[in-house]
């Protein structure tokens, strides 16, 4: 068991899946539903902080690198187009629900790329991003606990 709880906190904090992936994956190995949600919602959670300070840091020592820039902009008018003019107009709750939709595309990577781009105050961003990971999370596990209810049913 320990080792699917590692699986879904790496699945969780990962860009390819996050949230959306680690707690289906814990519980379709036998996980209650209970830590299968705490796993995913932490490393879920981890993300706004690991990934702002990683931008920082690749921005202050790679900026003057003409494919480092241009790769950034690049990435940041995608993040921006994926956002949209909605997260300009209603900042917070904008950005929140955008995180919160549990889409390809959406979540805490694109919503820390966003909140950077639109240059929304860190705290701000920090409790949107943590309110739409943890919607996020609470949609998947009840998800996932209604439809392994159903299965049961049939």
């Amino acid at each position: 068991m320990f080792e699917v709880l590692i699986i879904a906190f790496l699945l969780s904090i990962s860009p390819l899946g996050e949230a959306r992936a680690g707690i289906p994956y814990a519980i379709l190995n036998d996980v209650h539903i209970g830590w299968a949600f705490l796993i995913g919602l932490i490393g879920n959670l981890l993300i706004y902080p690991l990934f702002i300070w990683l931008i920082d840091s690749f921005n202050k020592k790679l900026w003057p690198n003409r494919l480092y820039r241009k790769s950034v902009v690049k990435l940041s008018k995608r993040a921006k187009n994926g956002v949209g003019a909605s997260n300009q107009k209603y900042g917070f709750w904008g950005l929140m629900i955008f995180v919160m939709v549990p889409l390809p595309g959406t979540g805490a990577y694109m919503g820390t790329i966003a909140a950077n781009v639109f240059k929304i105050e860190r705290k701000r961003a920090f409790l949107a991003i943590s309110l739409g990971v943890i919607s996020s999370c609470v949609i998947m596990a009840a998800g996932m606990y209604l439809g392994a209810q159903g299965l049961e049913l049939l």
